[in-house]
C-alpha cells in the first residue's frame, strides 16, 4: 500500500495545477454542500419552533369554578395532540400586562386584576390539529374565547405563516438537492477526466506492466487513490470554511433569533452536528473518486 501511495503523490506532484483544479472544484462542491445542510437544519428547527411553540390561549369566563377549570385543564392535559397547557390566573395576567406595557405606566395605573380574565395556553405536536383543537375548546362550557399569541396573529394567519415556513423549507431541501446533485456530477466529471488524461499519458507504462504480468489491481491502485486524496482534501476544505464561517456567525444569529433555536447554542452542538456533516461528505466525496476513478481506468483500458 505503501508503494501505491508515493506514487499517487508523485502524479499529485508531477502536475499540480491537475490536482488544484480537481480539489478546488471538490472544495467548492462540498462547501456548498455543508452550507445547504446548514439551511435545511435551520430551517427545520424554525419549523418546529412555529409548530410546536404555546400559540393556543382558551380565555375562561368569569363564573368559570376551579373544579371546572381543573377539569378542562386535565382533558388538554390528557389529549394526545396538546402539550405544555399552562393556568394564567387573573393576577399574573395583569402581571404579563404591566411587564409589556412597562414602558407606558399611565396604560397600567387604572386597570385591576378583575378586567382581565384566567385562560389557558398550550401548544400543539402538530398544527395540523390546530382547527380541530380550536374548535372543541370553543365548545367548553367554560370557554369564553379562543385566541392566539401576538407573533401569530388571528385564527385565520395561523395556518398561513406555517404553511409559509413549510413551502419555504420544501424549496430549500429540493433546490439545494438539486444544487448538490448538479455540484456533485459536475465534480464526478473533473475526476474522470483528470483521471483519463492520467491513464493517458501513463498509457506506455501501463502497457509495460501488463506485458511483466502486473495485475489489474496493482495498476489502478494508485490511480484510485490519487482521486481519493482530492476527494479527501476537497472534503476537508470545503467542511472547514462552513465550520469557520458558522462559528464567527452563530453569536449573530443566535442574538438575532432569540428563543428560537436555529443552531445549537454550545460549541459541542455545532461540532457534532457538523460530525454528521462531515462522516456524510466523506461518505459521499469518497464513493465519487472511486467510481470516477474506476470508471476513467476501465474507458482508458478498453481503448
Amino acid at each position: 500500500m505503501n508503494i501505491h501511495l508515493k506514487t499517487a503523490l508523485d502524479y499529485i506532484r508531477r502536475t499540480p495545477f491537475q490536482a488544484l483544479a480537481a480539489t478546488f472544484v471538490l472544495a467548492i462542491t462540498f462547501f456548498v454542500v455543508s452550507v445547504l445542510s446548514i439551511l435545511v437544519y435551520s430551517s427545520g428547527q424554525l419549523l418546529r419552533h412555529f409548530e410546536t411553540r404555546p400559540q393556543v390561549i382558551a380565555f375562561l369566563k368569569d363564573e368559570a369554578t376551579s373544579e371546572q377549570i381543573a377539569a378542562l385543564q386535565t382533558k388538554l392535559t390528557r389529549d394526545s395532540r396538546v402539550k405544555n397547557v399552562t393556568y394564567i390566573t387573573k393576577e399574573q395576567a395583569l402581571a404579563i400586562y404591566k411587564e409589556a406595557t412597562a414602558d407606558n405606566p399611565l396604560l397600567s395605573e387604572l386597570v385591576s386584576p378583575s378586567i382581565f380574565p384566567a385562560s389557558l395556553e398550550f401548544s400543539l405536536n402538530d398544527l395540523s390539529f390546530a382547527q380541530a383543537v380550536i374548535d372543541e375548546t370553543k365548545k367548553e362550557g367554560v370557554v369564553e374565547s379562543v385566541g392566539f399569541t401576538a407573533n401569530l396573529g388571528t385564527e385565520n394567519s395561523l395556518n398561513d405563516v406555517v404553511s409559509r415556513l413549510r413551502q419555504l423549507t420544501f424549496y430549500i431541501r429540493v433546490g439545494g438537492g438539486a444544487l448538490a446533485l448538479v455540484l456533485a456530477g459536475t465534480s464526478f466529471l473533473v475526476l474522470v477526466v483528470i483521471i483519463g488524461m492520467r491513464m493517458t499519458t501513463r498509457r506506455g507504462e501501463v502497457e509495460i506492466l501488463d506485458l511483466i504480468g502486473a495485475t489489474p489491481g496493482f495498476i489502478r491502485s494508485p490511480i484510485v487513490i490519487e482521486a481519493l486524496v482530492y476527494a479527501l482534501v476537497g472534503v476537508l476544505v470545503g467542511w472547514l470554511l462552513t465550520l469557520l464561517l458558522t462559528l464567527y456567525a452563530t453569536p449573530s444569529l443566535v442574538s438575532y433569533f432569540g428563543e428560537i433555536p436555529i443552531l445549537p447554542k454550545t460549541t459541542g452542538g455545532i461540532l457534532g452536528l457538523f460530525g454528521i456533516i462531515l462522516a456524510a461528505e466523506l461518505f459521499t466525496g469518497l464513493a465519487l473518486a472511486l467510481l470516477g476513478s474506476l470508471l476513467a481506468v476501465s474507458r482508458v483500458r478498453a481503448r
